[in-house]
């Protein structure tokens, strides 16, 4: 990596993305000189550490944003609304702005990276200096999906997923906990998070509902599978599942391939892929639970199976940690790859 520092940026500092990205940040010791901490009035005043150093968290103000003329990477974390607001102000100054909402994801100018897969598209970065952040449960997909498909040519995916409440942020893991600790004492349970009761419970609904009657969660799978594989050509069809568990998103995915592939073949191809760790042995019980996943960089899989419905299909078992790969690992990884070739 470069020896050159750079000043840092981080918008939602608080939420539970953005405290990942500064553990990351320090864990992984990239090169910080200044670092800058930004969320909501909420949050003002507090401090948060990094390099056993505290900063103080600021509010994002439209008349202060000439600060970010000096700051080279501003990572955000904030939703889709504030992204949509600040970050055309922000990247005019000057700073490369790596944003996990869904506002610029699908802007033909904006590229949208998973490094192990994608890494080629930050090339064009600096067409509006943004960098998007994919949907957590697109990014552990396509991990699995790109070797496959480089190889076997995928023609059809099928993904059902059981996504965990911290997918939501902390007040919905909160609500969890809550519920499950009312339920156990016949206590009223109270919903404010989910449209429905999370406790012992699945809920077919994420993120608003379409005409065509999908939801926008399962419309961002479908189109960010296609953009980020460059592969329009692939069908796919997503179900998404909010279940009870804290941390990791859990996928079941079937696949049709133009080449016929074996489970040998998949299970000895995905073992050699960066970021990945096959986890498939039946008989000894051993297949990716949430558990195993949550605090861990690599997305893990299992279960890979053929499908014998069809004549070239396999089914897989995917988890990965949200909050880590599917967030904030995944923008700081993007950070490291600007840092150190692309700046």
């Amino acid at each position: 990596m470069s020896t050159i520092k750079r000043n840092v940026a981080i918008i939602g500092a608080t939420g539970a993305v953005g405290e990942e990205m500064i553990s990351i940040l320090e864990e992984r010791k990239f090169p910080v000189n200044d670092l800058f901490l930004f969320a909501s009035q909420n949050s003002a005043g507090t401090s948060l550490s990094f390099n056993h150093k505290k900063y103080r968290v600021e509010v994002l103000k439209e008349e202060k944003l000439d600060i970010f003329g000096a700051i080279d990477l501003t990572l955000l974390s904030a939703g889709t609304e504030i992204s949509q607001k600040f970050i055309p102000l922000i990247a005019e100054k000057g700073t490369v702005c790596i944003d996990n909402s869904n506002a610029w994801r699908m802007d033909s100018d904006v590229p949208l990276v998973v490094p192990e897969v994608n890494y080629s598209d930050l090339n064009y970065f600096n067409r509006k200096n943004i960098v998007a952040n994919p949907n957590c449960s697109t990014i552990q997909m396509v991990q699995v999906l790109k070797p496959i498909h480089d190889i076997f040519k995928i023609t059809r995916v099928v993904v059902s997923t059981y996504q965990a409440t911290s997918g939501k942020g902390k007040k919905a893991m909160g609500e969890l906990s809550s519920q499950t600790i009312a339920l156990l004492n016949q206590q009223e349970v109270h919903v404010k998070e989910f449209p429905h009761q999370i406790a012992f419970n699945c809920i077919p609904h994420i993120d608003s509902f379409l005409e065509n009657g999908h939801t926008l969660e399962e419309t961002k799978m479908i189109l960010e599978t296609k953009k980020i594989m460059n592969a329009p050509s692939i069908r796919v069809s997503a179900t998404c599942v909010r279940v009870p568990v804290f941390c990791s998103h859990a996928e079941s995915v079937n696949i049709e391939t133009e080449k016929k592939a074996t489970p040998e073949e998949i299970r000895a191809l995905l073992s050699e892929t960066k970021g990945i760790k096959v986890m498939d042995d039946p008989a000894k019980k051993l297949y990716p639970l949430n558990i195993m996943a949550t605090g861990k960089d690599d997305t893990l899989v299992g279960r890979i199976r053929e499908d014998f419905s069809i004549a070239n299909g396999i089914n897989l078992w995917i988890v990965s940690d949200n909050i880590r790969k599917g967030a904030a690992l995944n923008a700081v990884q993007i950070a490291e790859a600007l840092h150190t070739e692309f700046l």
